[in-house]
């Protein structure tokens, strides 16, 4: 039953989605527990799991306090002789399996995806794809990308998010990575591989413009929608406006829908060794749409696609779904603690983005099954835990806090 009024799903039924035969599973066929004596996969698992719900700013010391705590013991059956210390939990977590974190995370997302996407679906299923930088001030990150600064190097966590919850992403700390031409792409392909049958439109904000790249979605047939740079240029081939006909878009109206070609930068090497750009046409054909604001009359917004059967309104619509994405990145950084690098090697920051996104899961379905907000369901959720544990407390104690507490 929910602890609160009205609410459909409490957090015990969503917490009951990671099945204890799961984890026993997985920790038998991947090397999750190799050369592990205390901190086997399946306690690593229920340590960050329950750090991420449960503080406000996450750390390897924060973790080790909380592992040690009785309160945590109880809650997951941990024997209660067993303590960690922060350096050993540091290495773990840098030579630690992530596949046995991934497939937790693809067993929930494939758990919850079949319950809840299909009443989203309409004409298509649409996937926002972006990235969020979180960086490292100390120097101290292993790998990661250098921007021009001293001093900083910054990771990118690049999702793939399908309006309820994150369906793919990807640690991100490689030099080429810097660019959104690189990253935003390969996340996209990579789902599409997973998702083949499926009829998606990936939504991407301006970070890619590559006309290339556009052609290269069109060879694997991944319906895309863009938001291009203004007056970029190209060549128009016909409209799909009849003469005369005008079509409200909401906050737009419309002023181009069009079948175009599209100009693209080519990289020359000249006689020095130097490099430049030379314009070239690219012989695709791809439809653009301009819309103009109706509060902003100087103010237009360029959209391209590949998709030609869905109208100027669904396409400008469904590009504003794009910022549910955006919504998602700023829940997980105010409220899951994922600005906090706790590992500052590439193993370590890819188990926890899948722990981040597991926890992020469960927050969400908590949220959609109850329709309430975001930071409602974070505090709502970790209030139900504290019950959970409050109620095991009280049935190991007996009465009497000697028998649970050192006092």
């Amino acid at each position: 039953m929910a602890l609160f009024k009205n609410h459909r799903v409490s957090a015990v039924e969503i917490l009951e989605v990671i099945p204890e035969a799961l984890l026993n599973h997985l920790s038998e066929n991947t090397k999750v527990d190799y050369y592990s004596k205390v901190l086997q996969g399946k306690k690593l698992f229920y340590l960050l799991l329950y750090g991420i719900l449960e503080n406000d700013r996450l750390s390897q010391r924060t973790l080790e306090d909380t592992f040690n705590d009785p309160v945590f013991k109880i809650l997951f059956k941990i024997d209660p002789s067993e303590s960690i210390r922060r350096s050993s939990l540091s290495e773990r977590l840098s030579k630690v399996d992530p596949n046995f974190f991934r497939q937790i995370y693809e067993n929930i997302y494939e758990q919850f995806s079949k319950i809840y996407s299909s009443s989203q679906q309409l004409k298509y299923s649409l996937i926002r794809v972006d990235s969020t930088i979180i960086e490292d001030t100390s120097g101290k990150l292993v790998d990661g990308i250098t921007p021009n600064m001293k001093n900083r190097r910054f990771i990118k966590y690049t999702t793939a998010f399908d309006g309820i919850l994150p369906c793919y992403s990807k640690a991100l700390t490689g030099q080429k990575y810097a660019s959104e031409e690189n990253a935003l792409p390969e996340v996209v392909l990579n789902y599409v591989k997973r998702e083949k049958g499926h009829k998606n439109i990936y939504v991407l904000d301006r970070g890619m413009q590559s006309s290339s790249t556009m052609k290269l979605f069109n060879d694997k047939q991944v319906d895309f929608i863009i938001r291009a740079r203004e007056n970029r240029k190209y060549v128009e081939l016909h409209s799909l406006v009849e003469p005369g006909s005008s079509m409200d878009l909401g906050n737009l109206i419309l002023v181009k829908d069009s079948m175009v070609y599209l100009y693209n930068g080519k990289i020359i090497n000249n006689k020095r060794g130097n490099k430049h750009y030379k314009e070239e046409l690219l012989e695709e054909p791809f439809r653009l749409i301009v819309g103009k604001s109706k509060k902003i009359e100087s103010k237009e917004f360029w959209f391209l696609t590949n998709n030609t059967e869905l109208s100027a309104k669904e396409i400008t619509d469904a590009y504003r779904r794009r910022w549910d994405i955006e919504v998602f990145f700023r829940f997980i950084k105010q409220e899951l603690n994922v600005s906090h690098l706790i590992s500052l090697n590439k193993n370590g920051i890819e188990v926890m983005l899948y722990m981040i996104l597991i926890a992020a899961m469960l927050v969400l379905i908590y949220k959609y099954a109850n329709r309430i907000g975001y930071k409602t369901a974070k505090r709502r959720f970790s209030k139900e835990m504290r019950n959970i544990i409050i109620s095991m407390i009280v049935e190991k104690c007996r009465g009497d806090p000697s028998l649970f507490f050192t006092v």
